[in-house]
């Protein structure tokens, strides 16, 4: 008896199967097309690449585990796109997705008419312009005639599952970064349904992460190999499934996460609200649980932007990231004072500001390459301290930090994480993050598992820990202090 979880993140979709014993029998990844900038800020992509991708992968995988065997199927994805879709299930435009930061004006206006105090009563959140809301309204501000088609708005993860299954279906984790969502009753918000005049027939239905939500289509068995009839499971937004992944199921334990975006949680048994709203409060794919999460949009995406706009090995070989950490790995703790402020995409924690720009500060003559790329890593993880900072106020605990997504294969990030956070951090040995998270959360809809606390106890397991160096904490808590500096100056300079 085995489960497939599927996630479809930015830069691709990944797919994982889970033996009865939580290991990863079979794996396989299909690259997305890069996600399209037409404006400084925007950020699309094609909900068709994303199934693409998952007939992929999905066939990829049956080549080495035989569809019979697979026996329910888990969901995670990136949060809060917009897919908006027609009468016919047609996608009516490209979706907008996390990153995007177009909807300035919309969260000013929702502001304005809700009023800042009273969003987060009703969301937990504060109206920030990547949630999915937004991106809804600037849609029927500014493409009205899209707007009149409009029949049915969908999450990227459920959109794949549309295609899978026929089911308009989303989990209370990946509802929750939408700003239409009761994160504390843990359903749609009739309040903010109302107040902005979205019909909820528009919304998919929604569940708890171990639930099931339909099942595999004939349609969707022909385009993947999957056997018709194999049930489906709600699972979870990425960071939710994510943190099942990792074990990020009860309070006390932490994670930071650098994919595209970066990104720190930690597992909450009541709603954990900042009155700032500098961290997001959402529920977790654990019925009864709630999460906060601080985010930095541009963590591995720093990396990336790098090595595609800066390589300079060979237009055909390009800098492979491993290339690139091994030349920073020479260079000595705080890079002679060079620092990378990482809002290429504007940022979220604990600045709250699209219009934000990314800067590299305290260049001389004599850095070079290596010290770039190691200030890139650095100010990364400083971007994630002030996560950290932000939990500490707010009475979040945090006893153990594990380190997740592709930041945590580095050893290098690995120990630049210890050394800025001051803390020992560990990784899983099961470094599939999200789709294994969504591959647990289906086997306790089966039955494999009592309970997903079950689920994890079982299935993940500590690989790996690294503690600090006490000589780098030190030269790093400097350099921390003054990244907390750059920020006004670059809040100041007109884009």
């Amino acid at each position: 008896m085995k489960t497939l979880g599927i996630d479809v993140g930015t830069g691709g979709t990944r797919a994982v199967v889970v033996d009865p014993d939580g290991n990863v029998v079979a794996s396989a990844t299909a690259e997305h097309v890069p996600f399209v900038s037409m404006r400084t800020g925007w950020a699309e992509q094609d909900p068709e690449d994303w199934w693409r991708a998952t007939t992929t992968v999905v066939r990829e995988i049956l080549a080495k585990s035989s569809a019979d065997e697979i026996k329910a199927v888990g969901f995670s994805g990136q949060m809060h796109g917009l897919v908006l879709l027609g009468p016919s299930d047609e996608v009516l435009r490209p979706a907008i997705i996390w990153c995007d930061q177009r909807t300035d004006a919309q969260c000013k206006s929702l502001t304005e008419m809700i009023g800042a105090d009273r969003l987060v009563e009703l969301t937990c959140n504060p109206a920030l312009t990547g949630f999915t809301l937004p991106k809804l309204l600037w849609v029927r501000e500014w493409e009205p005639e899209l707007w009149r088609k409009l029949r049915t708005v969908l999450l990227p993860k459920d959109y794949v599952r549309l295609r899978l299954s026929g089911d308009r279906a989303t989990d209370v984790a990946d509802a929750s970064g939408t700003l239409l969502f009761d994160v504390k009753a843990r359903r749609w918000s009739s309040e903010m349904l109302s107040a902005t005049e979205i019909d909820e027939r528009l919304l998919p239905r929604v569940y708890e992460s171990p639930e099931v939500t339909g099942s595999v289509s004939k349609a969707g068995a022909e385009a993947t190999g999957l056997r018709a009839g194999t049930p489906i499971i709600a699972g979870g937004g990425d960071q939710a499934a994510g943190a099942v992944g990792m074990g990020i199921v009860r309070p006390g334990t932490a994670s930071s996460t650098i994919g595209t975006s970066g990104v720190v949680f930690a597992a909450t048994d009541k709603p954990m609200l900042d009155s700032r709203g500098r961290v997001h409060t959402f529920c977790h794919a654990i019925p009864g649980r709630w999460h906060v999460m601080g985010v930095t949009q541009g963590a591995g995406l720093s990396l990336r932007w790098f090595r595609d706009q800066f390589g300079v090995i060979g237009k055909d070989a390009g800098d492979s990231y491993d290339q690139l950490t091994a030349e920073a790995s020479l260079v000595s703790s705080g890079c002679n004072g060079l620092i990378w402020a990482p809002y290429l995409m504007g940022e979220r924690t604990p600045h709250l500001d699209p219009f934000v720009r990314a800067a590299l500060v305290g260049l001389t003559a004599s850095h070079r390459r290596a010290h770039i790329v190691r200030a890139l890593l650095e100010g990364v993880a400083f971007s994630l301290r002030d996560a950290f900072e932000v939990f500490n106020e707010i009475k979040v605990r945090v006893d153990e930090i594990r380190l997740g997504g592709g930041g945590a294969r580095s050893s290098l990030w690995r120990q630049i994480q210890a050394d800025v956070y001051g803390k020992p951090v560990n990784t899983v040995a099961a470094e599939e993050g999200a789709a294994f998270g969504a591959a647990l959360l289906a086997g306790v809809a089966l039955g494999i598992w009592s309970s997903v606390d079950a689920a994890c106890d079982a299935a993940v397991r500590i690989a790996d820990r690294v503690e600090p160096n006490a000589d780098s904490v030190k030269i790093l808590a400097g350099q921390y202090e003054r990244f907390k500096q750059i920020y006004p100056a670059l809040k100041l300079i007109p884009t």
